[in-house]
């Protein structure tokens, strides 16, 4: 599933800054979402000390089988030598290309993708799922182990609590104090997750898919799986 080039990803942070600022205006913060049968789970992983970047994708029928087994029914794995050196807040720069090679090894297009990192919950607003969603043309939603900005309280304790996180500094649309996420507690007892729209998304709805594809453990399946795959040394690489 080939998508359309956005821009030259080679460039200077401070180039790539800017054109963080502006693409951040394109993203859809309202639902447009198609009917899902197909949810995709993306992560990205480093080798060889961060020389080498390793992209997966692992896509899940959706509703889940019975007893709310999730079925695999396509995976990729791409992996090639990492185009940027770490720069906070330009992740993205760094991981979606990968990513996006990935995605043209699926046979077929998913109607959703749950991305390990941030949507708006970002400076500017553009996080590595809402950069890729802009990149696929598809709806696409952040589910992440830490906080990048923004401030919040303390969710409840049951599992589906959440607290808003808000950011008081100038984003990407320039409103000043806005609710850029969702701090979820995805599993009772532990530390919460970090859920924001990528595209095509709103906030309201992400955090229904993150919960509905919630398993046993504190991350949803799609992510959790991409986690695994992503992190994998000894598979036989493609």
């Amino acid at each position: 599933m080939p998508s359309l080039p956005l821009h030259d990803w080679n460039l200077a942070p401070i180039d790539a800054i800017a054109l963080q600022k502006r693409l951040a205006g394109r993203v859809e913060r309202k639902d447009r979402l198609d009917p899902v049968h197909r949810i995709a789970g993306v992560d990205i992983g480093f080798e060889q000390d961060g020389e080498i970047t390793r992209a997966a994708v692992v896509v899940l029928a959706w509703p889940p089988a019975g007893e709310g087994a999730f079925e695999v029914v396509e995976q990729a794995v791409h992996r090639e030598p990492t185009r940027m050196p770490y720069v906070p807040g330009l992740l993205s720069f760094r991981e979606v290309p990968a990513a996006l090679a990935a995605f043209e090894k699926l046979s077929a297009r998913p109607q959703l993708v749950m991305v390990d990192g941030q949507g708006i919950a970002h400076p500017r607003r553009l996080g590595v799922a809402s950069h890729l969603g802009l990149w696929l043309d598809l709806p696409t939603l952040g589910v992440a182990k830490k906080r990048l900005c923004g401030r919040h309280g303390e969710p409840g304790p049951a599992r589906g609590d959440w607290a808003p996180l808000v950011d008081d500094r100038v984003g990407g649309r320039g409103d000043g104090r806005e609710t850029i996420g969702a701090v979820l507690r995805s599993r009772e007892g532990v530390k919460p997750v970090f859920v924001s729209s990528g595209h095509r998304l709103s906030l309201a709805t992400a955090l229904e898919w993150v919960v509905a594809c919630l398993g046993r453990t504190k991350l949803p399946e799609p992510t959790r799986l991409a986690d695994r795959l992503a992190s994998r040394r000894d598979q036989k690489r493609r």
